[in-house]
Order: structure tokens, then sequence, then C-alpha cells
């Protein structure tokens, strides 16, 4: 066991940026085609793990209105389980800062994380591609996170291929509303043909958010915090919303603009991250 991960260490599950987010087709099963380019930031999620040798799995502080059994943690230790053919259990401790429906990839990141600290402590010696096929039948954002690497993803967002970015700091904004996906996936005044653009041809601005219009046109707060970021530059949603955010060079630019943030408005700032802070538990 890597001596510097324990049943004592506080497990981060960071949130993840959309750098740009088209839709590029829609398979036959209902489910669209994307290209995005996912980028990881030093703000996150926290879990803690204790061990319990009667095979269950507790999560010790579920969130409200989400029960225990539909929680993506729990889900994803149970779903490691039963594929390891484990019968070690653990209690699971969450501290969420994320926002659920932020497009930051909470949940997603959770239930990673869940995958990876597991199949480290239990000493399952699960590989890095089959934890990311478990990931995503939880759900299409799970793999980026074990994947661990800044991500050009294509597919349903499953298909990755790791991209070099830039040292950048982030002012993110969180509105006070829950996007759903699913509402927003649906709508049918989604853009669903953007011309696909080969991985090697990204660069840092370039593409935008196909969603954000949808997302803008049904939840004015979005549309509102969008309008006040962009006059610190180029200002775009993550995922499917509600959480929006602006790229800055350094920190001294990000935290000046946080700093003129209005009273009723809520936002944070961080870095971007070249790997996920858990990357190094696995080959």
């Amino acid at each position: 066991m890597n001596p510097a991960w324990t049943w004592d260490s506080a497990y981060p599950a960071p949130a993840k940026l959309n750098l740009f987010l088209h839709v590029v087709g829609r398979r036959a099963d209902g489910y669209h085609l994307l290209q995005t380019l996912f980028r990881f930031v030093d703000y996150g999620d926290t879990l803690h793990f204790a061990p319990r040798e009667d095979g269950q799995v507790r999560l010790l502080n579920p969130l409200p209105g989400v029960p225990q059994e539909s929680d993506l943690t729990v889900r994803a230790a149970r779903l490691l389980q039963q594929a390891a053919n484990c019968t070690r259990g653990a209690d699971i401790r969450l501290e969420k800062r994320l926002p659920m429906g932020g497009g930051l990839g909470g949940g997603s990141s959770d239930a990673a994380t869940v995958l990876l600290a597991l199949n480290h402590l239990w000493q399952l010696g699960l590989s890095r591609e089959r934890l990311q096929a478990l990931g995503l039948t939880l759900g299409a954002d799970v793999p980026v996170f074990i994947f661990g690497r800044t991500a050009f993803a294509e597919g349903v967002g499953e298909a990755l291929q790791a991209v070099p970015a830039a040292p950048a700091w982030y002012l993110v904004l969180q509105p006070p509303v829950a996007v759903p996906t699913v509402d927003i996936f649906r709508a049918p005044e989604l853009k669903r043909d953007t011309p696909v653009m080969a991985a090697a041809d990204w660069r840092p601005g370039l593409g935008g958010n196909d969603l954000e219009p949808v997302a803008c046109a049904r939840f004015p707060e979005v549309a509102r915090h969008l309008a006040w970021l962009q006059h610190f530059g180029r200002a775009r949603m993550s995922g499917s919303g509600a959480c929006v955010f602006a790229e800055f060079p350094d920190q001294a630019g990000a935290e000046a603009a946080l700093a003129q943030l209005p009273p009723d408005m809520r936002g944070w700032v961080a870095p971007g991250l070249d790997s996920h802070p858990l990357y190094g538990l696995l080959p």
C-alpha cells in the first residue's frame, strides 16, 4: 500500500471545468455525442473512510433529499465490492463543497474518489482501465476523474485523450440554482450538429459550450452571473450549468475580480491542476 494514503487520510474529489463543450451528434439510443475538454481545479469535496469487516457500506452523513441507496458514493463502493468479490466494507463521510446541479462534476468526482480510494485501501488491485469502465456505469463524467489527466473527451464523454494545459487560475461563480442536466439535453432548441474537431486542433480558448444558450434561457440566474463575469474576460458555463467561470493567467488577477463580486453572488478562486490529486494511487 502506498504509505502516503491510508485509512486516516482525507481523500480529495476535485471539481472539473469544461473548457469547451460541443454536441456533435446523437446516437440511436438517444445519448448525445460530445466533444469537450476536461480540466480539474484545486477545489472540491473531501471523503473520509473507515474500515468495516462486516461487508456493510454506510454513508455517515447522507445528503438531504438523497436516499442512501441511490447516493453515488454508496453505489460506487458496492459496485467495487461486486466487481472484485470483496467482502470488506467501509464507512464513508463526505465533506460537500461542490453544488448539486452545478456542472462541476461533484457527484461524479465523489464516486471516482470512492473507486480510487477503496480499490487502494481494500488492496483490490483493479487497473485504471477497469475502474474507468466501472465508473462509466455510474455516470458519463466518472471515467475522466479516474483517468486523472487534463483530457480531450469524445463519445458520451468516455473516450479520453490526455492533452497538455498551461498554468491558469479560475474564478468560478455558483448561481443559486440547480440545473437538471437531463432537461438541458432534452431541450428541442439545443444545437446538436457542431462540426467535429480533431483533438490535435484544440487550442486554449477554442470552442464554446453548446448547452449554455439553453441554460441561460431557462435559468436567468445563470445568464446574470455569466454577464457579470464577462467584464473580466471570456466567461463560459461548465457542463450543463449552473456554474460559470473565467480563466486568468495568475492568482492575483482572479482574486482581484473575486473582490468585486456583488454581495448577492457567490464564487471562489482555484488553480487548474495538471492531474488528479489521487492519480498516483494507480500505476
